[in-house]
C-alpha cells in the first residue's frame, strides 16, 4: 500500500510541475501578432 501512495503522490507532483509550467507560459509569454500570406492557386477561385 505504501508504493500506491507513493506512486499517486509522484503522479500528483508531476502533474503540479506541469500544470505550473503551463501557468507560466500564460503569464511571461506574449504572442507577436504579424500578417500572413496565403497564396490561392488561379484554379482555386471560381467566379461563376
Amino acid at each position: 500500500m505504501p508504493s500506491l501512495i507513493r506512486f499517486i503522490v509522484l503522479l500528483a507532483v508531476l502533474g503540479g510541475i506541469v500544470f505550473g509550467a503551463m501557468f507560466a507560459l500564460t503569464i511571461f509569454v506574449e504572442p507577436k501578432p504579424r500578417e500572413i500570406q496565403v497564396r490561392l492557386p488561379s484554379n482555386a477561385i471560381d467566379l461563376n
